[in-house]
């Protein structure tokens, strides 16, 4: 086993450099996000779709945009607002003159990488129109289903709730989400930076480094590297204390959690972690890309108490104190 998991690891080594590729060329346009950029490659790696959640200005758009530039594969944004219709979204069937037949007409969701910007100002029957998409990679148009391009990526911006003409997602499209990716304020050197790098007279480009090819052979790649039963275990320890959190020493975390994750989180976790090996140019998952991963997997997939939140916890506290509870193998 072991000759198997040093050989997976040098191919891994020599397969994962056009990652690199594409980091620098999004640092070209992004200052600092280090974290956000890493959970964009996950997403992309691992076949999961990403929601990003800050205040407006943090570059969240434009950060997606820049991954899609890398990339030689199709990218649509879709703008979303208070009035806009499924059929937006998926497409429509069109009256021919001509021919006296309905022929379909394809929506925007026909793309590799699609932004849903500000996914939570639209109600929630246009939200739902992704779920089909996003989960089972196909789209219904009247009674004919037509798969989807791959790879085949959504990647979503939202306001907090508390900003004004902002709707909540409903929880069954949160979960279909491998990542909720919070994304926080620049140091001050960074806006420093963004400051000289954004008021240039020619803003800068990122270059497409990578065909969509490749991106589906390294997905290959990631579900094959290496992971210890010992690790999957913690996983499933990981997990399982959100749902029972006094049979795992947690007894103070009882009355603050309504509802645990659900198998998908742990799915998650075991993808997401592998993917994150990759990044990291190894062919084998440690504890600690677990433990790095958990909290963008977990943090809305926990539904928190009344006691909870009276006691202004929040599911990223939840997450943390689990982590630090669980032993690591």
């Amino acid at each position: 086993m072991d000759v198997l998991v040093r050989e997976l690891h040098e191919r891994i080594g020599q397969e994962s450099a056009f990652v690199d590729d594409i980091v620098n060329e999004i640092k070209r346009v992004i200052v600092g996000q280090d974290a956000m950029i890493d959970r964009l490659l996950i997403g992309l790696l691992a076949d999961g779709h990403i929601l990003l959640e800050g205040v407006p200005g943090l570059a969240k758009t434009l950060s997606v945009k820049s991954l899609a530039g890398t990339m030689n594969a199709g990218f649509q944004r879709i703008q979303f607002t208070p009035d806009l219709l499924p059929a937006d979204l998926i497409g429509t069937m069109v009256y021919s003159q001509k021919t006296g037949e309905f022929t379909p007409h394809k929506g925007p969701l026909f793309s590799n990488i699609i932004l849903a910007d500000e996914i939570n100002r639209a109600p929630a029957k246009v939200q739902s129109a992704l779920l089909e998409a996003m989960q089972e990679r196909q789209v219904t148009i009247g009674k004919e289903t037509y798969p989807l391009q791959k790879p085949f990526l959504v990647l979503a911006t939202q306001n907090p709730i508390e900003q004004e003409g902002t709707y909540p997602l409903p929880e069954a499209q949160v979960d279909r989400f491998m990542l909720k990716v919070l994304i926080s304020y620049p140091s001050k050197e960074e806006e420093r930076q963004i400051i000289d790098r954004m008021t240039m007279q020619e803003e800068p480009v990122v270059n497409r480094v990578v065909e969509p090819e490749r991106i589906l052979e390294a997905r290959g790649l990631v579900s094959q590297i290496y992971m210890e039963d010992k690790l999957k275990d913690y996983i499933v320890n990981i997990v399982f204390a959100t749902r029972f959190p006094a049979k795992h020493g947690l007894s103070e975390l009882s009355q603050m959690i309504e509802y645990g994750a659900s198998p998908r989180a742990s799915i998650y976790i075991t993808m997401a972690a592998r993917a994150q090996a990759f990044l990291r140019h190894r062919g084998y998952v440690t504890p600690d890309d677990i433990k790095a991963i958990a909290p963008d997997i977990l943090r809305h997939r926990i539904i928190l108490t009344y006691e909870a939140e009276a006691e202004e916890k929040t599911s990223d506290d939840i997450v943390k104190t689990i982590l630090d509870g669980i032993e690591v193998p």
